[in-house]
């Protein structure tokens, strides 16, 4: 079973990036599905979370109304549309996959994590 994250970059303060979490051995729609960021001397936290079994969705404080999580059944892949970035959302992203229907930011609730993606927003 493989989470690939990708579409990390570079991006100016105000851009936009959009993530990719794609599956491999594993059907995304069975799963709640959960970004996480680590920044640079810092823990990893929670940022975006979409149920398993319903579109219920989630989002940290800092991230809301300018982060969107999604996933495509079809593709089997989850998405993080990531709008008015600032520099304080530089950080590696991962994304994981979690058996339990209800989102949670607990990282022991995710058995399948991605290899993160590098987002680095500076101008």
């Amino acid at each position: 079973v493989q989470l690939q994250a990708s579409g990390g970059g570079l991006v100016q303060p105000g851009g936009s990036l959009r993530l990719s979490c794609a599956a491999s051995e594993l059907t995304l729609r069975s799963y709640t599905i959960a970004w996480f960021r680590q920044a640079p001397g810092k823990e990893r936290e929670g940022v975006a979370c979409i149920a398993r079994t319903s579109t219920r969705t989630d989002y940290a404080d800092s991230v809301k109304a300018r982060f969107t999580i999604s996933r495509d059944g079809a593709k089997n892949t989850a998405y993080l549309q990531m709008n008015g970035l600032k520099p304080e959302d530089t950080a590696i992203y991962y994304c994981a996959a979690a058996a339990r229907g209800i989102c949670s930011y607990y990282e022991s609730n995710y058995r399948y994590w991605g290899q993160g993606t590098l987002v680095t927003v500076s101008s």
